[in-house]
C-alpha cells in the first residue's frame, strides 16, 4: 500500500514532504539530494521491496529534500545548515525524540552535522558509500567526468549516472531510475544543488559524533571508492565499518537483504544499550560564569552585604540550569561550573542567565554584573579529595580561560561550540583569534548575540 505524503514545515518556511509506516525504531531514510521522490520511488519494485523490507521490523520515515521530489521546488537555500534544519522538522512534525539516520551517498554530511549537533536526538548513524567533504566524492575520476557532462546533456548524464551508480550490468534498471532522476529535480535546480554540496565539509565534526555508527560500503564501489567509508569508520569514534560484496552504489539493488540484516543488526544492538548511561568521557558543553569584581564588591559593601549578593547570583544561576537541564559541577563563591549534554541547551540557559540579571539590574541599587565562557569537549570526569564528581582536562581548562576574558554581560564560545550549533538560530560575532594562558595556539573567540531589544 503506497504511503500517505505529509508536510513538515522548515524554519524558513519550506514545505518538506515526507511518508512513514512501520512499527518498531524509527529509521530515518534521508534523501540522496537530488535523487529523491517520495511518489514516483515507490512505483519502482526495487526501490519497493528494499522499503517493505525495512518496514518488517521497522519503522520508516522517508523525505524529499528541498528543491526535489514533492517537496517546496522554489528554493534557494541548500546549505549544510538549512538541510539539518529539515531534519528536524520532519522529526518534529512526526513527535519523536530520537531516531535512527540511513544516510546514503550525498547526504552523509547532512547526517554527520545532524548527529554531531543533535546528539540527544539521534539513537544510530548508518552511512552508506558517502563522505565527509564534497572533495572527497570529486577525487573520483567518474565523478569529474559527470560534472562535466551536467552542463551539456542532461538526460545522457542522468543515464549515464544512472548506470554508473545501479551498475553496467542493470541496463532496465538504469534507464528507469534516470527517468526517475529527471522527474526528482529540474537541470537548474540540480546544478544549483550540487554547487551548495561543494562547499560542505563536516571533517571536523566527525570526532563529535557520539550515537553508534555503522559505515557501510560495497567493495566493488569505487564510485565513490572504498577508501572513503575506511576514514569515516576510522575518524568517528567507536564507528564500525562493514564492507558487502557487489557493485551497485544503489543500496536497493545487489544483495539487498545483506544490507537490511546489518542494519537490523546494528540497531537491535543498539536498542539494548540505549538504557544504559552515557559514558564518561562523551561530549560535553562546560559553561563557567564569574560575577564580576566581586572582590571589589566585598571591600565596598561588606561581607554579609555582598554574600546576600552573590546568594542571589547563585540562585538565578540554579534556577537557569534546572529549566535548561544543566548539571551544576561546582560553585566557587563567585562563580559556576556547569556541564551539558546538549550545546543549544549550554547556550540557551547562557542567554536565559544574562537575561535574568538584565531585568533584575534594571530596578536593584546594586548590580550583578556576570561573564559567562563555552567550551565544547570530552572533558575527563573524576572525584574531587571530597568524593564530589568533578570535570578536568583541557575542555574545561579552555572554558576558564574564555570565561575570564568575557566582559560583564557577555557569552563568549570557541569554534566547536559555535559549529554544534550552526543552524539553530543563534547569532554570533567573530571576537578574533586570542591568546589563551597554558595553549600553544591563539583561540578564534566569538561572542554569543543576546541582548533583548530596547523598549519602544
Amino acid at each position: 500500500m503506497e504511503p500517505r505524503i505529509q508536510y513538515a514545515h522548515a524554519a524558513d518556511g519550506v514545505n518538506v514532504a515526507y511518508w512513514t509506516s512501520g512499527k518498531g525504531i524509527p529509521i530515518v531514510g534521508m534523501p540522496t539530494m537530488p535523487w529523491s521522490h517520495l511518489e514516483l520511488e515507490w512505483q519502482i519494485p526495487e526501490f519497493r521491496r528494499f522499503y517493505e523490507r525495512i518496514l518488517q521490523n521497522n519503522s520508516l520515515i522517508r523525505y524529499d529534500n528541498r528543491g526535489s521530489g514533492l517537496s517546496d521546488r522554489d528554493v534557494t537555500d541548500y546549505s549544510l545548515d538549512a538541510h539539518v534544519s529539515d531534519l528536524d522538522a520532519v522529526i518534529d512534525a512526526l513527535g519523536l525524540d530520537r531516531v535512527a539516520l540511513l544516510a546514503t551517498v550525498n547526504m552523509g554530511p547532512v547526517a554527520i552535522a545532524f548527529a554531531a549537533r543533535r546528539p540527544e536526538r539521534v539513537s544510530h548513524v548508518m552511512l552508506w558509500c558517502t563522505w565527509a567533504r564534497m572533495s572527497d566524492y570529486y577525487a573520483s575520476p567518474i565523478a569529474q567526468t559527470l560534472a562535466a557532462m551536467r552542463d551539456k546533456d542532461f538526460e545522457l548524464y542522468t543515464e549515464t549516472v544512472s548506470h554508473a551508480a545501479l551498475g553496467w550490468t542493470e541496463a532496465e534498471s538504469a534507464l528507469q531510475f534516470a527517468a526517475l532522476m529527471r522527474n526528482c529535480a529540474d537541470q537548474e535546480a540540480v546544478n544549483t544543488m550540487f554547487e551548495a554540496m561543494g562547499d560542505w565539509d563536516v571533517s571536523g565534526l566527525l570526532a563529535q559524533v557520539k550515537s553508534p555508527t555503522l559505515v557501510l560500503h560495497r567493495r566493488q564501489v569505487n564510485f565513490p571508492g572504498v577508501e572513503t567509508s575506511k576514514n569515516l569508520a576510522s575518524t568517528i569514534p567507536g564507528a564500525r565499518l562493514s564492507l558487502l560484496e557487489g557493485t551497485s552504489l544503489a543500496i536497493f539493488l545487489g544483495d539487498m537483504e545483506a544490507v537490511v540484516s546489518s542494519i537490523e543488526e546494528f540497531v537491535g544492538e543498539g536498542e539494548e544499550a540505549e538504557a544504559e548511561p552515557s559514558p564518561i568521557g562523551a561530549v560535553q558543553t562546560i559553561l563557567f560564569t564569574d560575577v564580576e569584581g566581586s572582590t571589589m564588591l566585598t571591600q565596598r559593601l561588606g561581607d554579609a552585604r555582598a554574600r546576600e549578593l552573590l546568594r542571589e547570583h547563585e540562585r538565578i544561576t540554579r534556577e537557569a540550569l534546572k529549566a535548561h537541564g544543566g548539571s551544576e559541577v561546582k560553585t566557587m563563591g563567585d562563580g559556576f561550573m556547569a556541564s551539558f549534554g546538549s550545546a543549544t541547551k549550554a547556550l540557551e540557559c547562557a542567554i536565559a542567565i544574562q537575561t535574568a540579571f538584565a531585568e533584575r539590574n534594571e530596578s536593584a541599587d546594586e548590580p550583578i554584573k556576570v561573564r559567562i565562557g563555552l567550551n565544547a569537549g570530552e572533558p575527563i570526569a573524576e572525584d574531587d579529595p571530597d568524593g564530589r564528581s568533578d570535570l578536568f582536562g583541557t575542555t574545561v581548562n579552555l572554558a576558564a580561560r574564555i570565561c575570564a576574558h568575557a566582559e560583564a554581560g557577555q557569552i563568549l564560545a570557541p569554534i566547536v561550540v559555535r559549529e554544534l550549533v550552526a543552524g539553530k538560530g543563534f547569532l554570533f560575532s567573530d571576537r578574533g583569534e586570542t591568546e589563551m594562558r597554558g595553549f600553544e595556539d591563539p583561540v578564534r573567540i566569538y561572542e554569543l548575540r543576546w541582548e533583548r531589544p530596547s523598549a519602544g
